[in-house]
């Protein structure tokens, strides 16, 4: 009787590679003509349709590019499928404490957001709409137009603050970027 011989396949680590085995792996080629790609990326062949075709990376994203789900609908059939596609996907919708409390695109923190509040300027106010607003607002309130107004002191210090973080900010991404 031969004598049986131990599999590579025992002990930790393992003696052989996990993706070791001998049997021949299927591959998809990208469905572009000519390309000898892996094609690992679906994409639908029509709108609604369980058809895919299947590309490489390049050839998907060139696919893509120009894909318009909407393509060929009118006003209200788009909005009535953008609608049902939202109440549709709303088990997907980000929570709104992970959102954004306010406007803004995440370029600016919480604090430049308030800032730019009290100088009652837009989430994407440039720095020299700032400057503008705050001399604006610093000028009807400074302590020397005003003098002995507690209240308009208190205006003119908030002002400055706002002034100050939203300038430092600013410095931040300029000597950043």
């Amino acid at each position: 009787m031969p004598k049986a011989r131990r599999s590579n396949d025992w002990g930790f680590p393992r003696w052989r590679g996990y993706e070791a085995s001998r049997e021949a792996a299927t591959v998809r080629l990208c469905d572009r003509h000519g390309c000898e790609e892996v094609g690992d990326c679906p994409a639908p062949k029509a709108p609604n349709s369980p058809e895919r075709w299947m590309f490489c990376q390049a050839h998907a994203a060139e696919y893509n590019r120009k894909w318009d789900y909407f393509e060929g609908l009118d006003k209200e059939e788009k909005e009535a499928r953008a609608k049902a596609e939202k109440s549709e996907n709303a088990g997907y919708a980000e929570a709104q404490h992970y959102g954004w409390s306010g406007s803004g695109d995440g370029s600016r923190s919480a604090d430049e957001m308030r800032a730019l509040d009290v100088l009652e300027l837009e989430a994407d106010a440039d720095f020299a709409a700032v400057k503008k607003a705050f001399r604006a607002k610093a000028k009807e309130v400074h302590p020397d137009v005003k003098p002995g107004d507690e209240e308009a002191a208190a205006e003119f210090q908030k002002y400055s603050l706002a002034y100050e973080i939203l300038k430092s900010a600013e410095d931040r991404r300029e000597w950043k970027g």
